[in-house]
């Protein structure tokens, strides 16, 4: 079982590293959304470091969405779906390893790359490990929320146009727990370590829910 795990994740991971695209695309959507935002908002550096934190959050989602319509479209197309499902190795297994690829590709480039973003939003020295954190253990919650959601949606042809309506209700508590450990760092109301443990707790159910979820999504169209 465990070789078959990671068959799939090392299948996974060159498939993504042979197309390429998805975690390219999503760090250069990243960089146009924290770029853009401040150009909007004019040059009020308080207002753009009040509100920093939530401007690279919410980037990170759009940016993880961007591909995950195909997570699980491009096996059902081609038929290693039905490979998986005839498999040894349980479903959920499987969906989990497709989640860490998509978070391995995507959410963690995101998160390296914010150090460098979060002095476009003028964020102070003291929040950027804390912003770095964050999102390491927040972004796999909106890899596998965003899974689930892929799965419900992969045997429709136009899928990928409903998907950002399933998911972005589903991360709501993500983002804000997310800003508020930059927050709590910033000197906050709460401790620093509550909202980054909260996250985790977050980051743990999504794996977990968004795991069993997904593989009777897909039980279901087969």
């Amino acid at each position: 079982m465990r070789r078959a795990f990671l068959a799939v994740l090392r299948r996974d991971l060159a498939l993504a590293a042979r197309a390429g695209g998805g975690g390219e695309l999503a760090l250069v959507f990243f960089l146009t959304v924290v770029v853009l935002i401040p150009f909007a908002l004019g040059p009020d550096l308080n207002l753009l470091s009040r509100i920093g934190p939530a401007i690279l959050w919410l980037g990170a989602l759009l940016s993880t969405l961007i591909g995950l319509d195909r997570l699980f479209q491009a096996d059902e197309e081609d038929g290693s779906l039905e490979l998986m499902r005839a498999s040894p190795l349980p479903l959920e297994l499987a969906v989990f390893a497709k989640g860490v690829t998509h978070w391995l590709t995507t959410g963690l480039p995101l998160a390296l790359a914010a150090p460098l973003l979060g002095l476009l939003v003028a964020l102070p020295a003291e929040a950027i490990l804390p912003l770095v954190a964050s999102l390491i253990v927040g972004t796999p919650a909106l890899s596998f929320i965003g899974a689930s959601a892929a799965a419900l949606t992969a045997s429709l042809r136009r899928g990928g146009l409903i998907l950002p309506v399933i998911v972005a209700p589903l991360t709501v508590p993500v983002l804000i727990f997310g800003v508020s450990a930059v927050d709590a760092a910033r000197g906050g109301p709460l401790p620093a370590g509550t909202p980054l443990l909260i996250l985790a707790a977050i980051t743990l159910c999504a794996i977990v829910v968004g795991c069993i979820a997904a593989a009777a999504a897909l039980r279901q169209s087969e």
